[in-house]
C-alpha cells in the first residue's frame, strides 16, 4: 500500500476515531492526545500493515492499546499527595503505632490479682506461666508432681472467678449509667 493510499484511508477514519478516543477517556483533551498518539504509532509503523485486512480494526487496536498502557501507567504512578506546602504522602503505608496503655492497665490488675493469691498456688501458677514444665516445678518446690497439677488448677480457678468478679462488676457500673 502506497503511503497516499495509507494516508487517505487513514483520513477516511478520521471521525471515527475521534470519536471512539472520546469514547475511551471521556475527555476531550485527552482523547486529542490519544488520537495524536494513534496518529504517530499508526504512520511509524504503516509498515506492518497487511493489505487486505481490516484497517479500521487496525487503527483502532493501536488506539485501545495505546490507552491501556498510558491507564496502566498511571494507576502505577498514582500517589495521592496532599496539597499542604509539606506534601505529605497518604496512605504510605508506614507501620501504626499501637497504644499499649489499655493492655498495660490490664496486665497491673492481673499481677495484682495474682499476688493476692496464697502462696500454695501462687508459686506454682507463676512457675508455670514463666514457662517451667510441671515436672520442674515439682522436682523445684520438692512437691508430687499430681499435687503441682492441681495447685494450678486451683490458681487458674481462682483467677477466673477473680476476673469474672472484676469484670461483671465493671459490666453492671456501665449498664447502669
Amino acid at each position: 500500500m502506497s503511503t497516499i493510499e495509507f494516508n487517505g484511508r487513514y483520513e477516511g477514519m478520521s471521525k471515527l476515531l475521534h470519536a471512539f478516543a472520546y469514547n475511551l477517556t471521556k475527555n476531550t483533551e485527552d482523547a486529542k492526545d490519544l488520537y495524536q498518539e494513534t496518529s504517530f504509532r499508526a504512520l511509524t509503523n504503516k509498515d506492518k500493515f497487511r493489505p487486505g485486512t481490516n484497517f479500521k480494526a487496525w487503527l483502532f487496536t493501536i488506539m485501545k492499546n495505546i490507552f491501556i498502557n498510558n491507564y496502566r501507567k498511571k494507576v502505577r504512578a498514582n500517589t495521592i499527595m496532599d496539597s499542604t506546602d509539606n506534601n505529605f504522602y497518604l496512605n504510605s503505608g508506614k507501620a501504626i503505632i499501637a497504644n499499649g496503655g489499655e493492655s498495660n492497665i490490664m496486665m497491673e490488675e492481673l499481677t495484682t490479682m495474682i499476688d493476692g493469691l496464697e502462696d500454695g498456688i501462687r508459686i506454682p501458677f507463676m512457675m508455670h506461666y514463666e514457662g517451667f514444665k510441671y515436672q520442674e516445678i515439682a522436682e523445684e518446690l520438692d512437691l508430687p508432681l499430681g499435687t503441682v497439677k492441681s495447685r494450678i488448677f486451683f490458681a487458674r480457678k481462682e483467677m477466673k472467678s477473680l476476673i469474672n468478679k472484676r469484670y461483671d462488676n465493671m459490666a453492671a457500673l456501665r449498664e447502669k449509667r
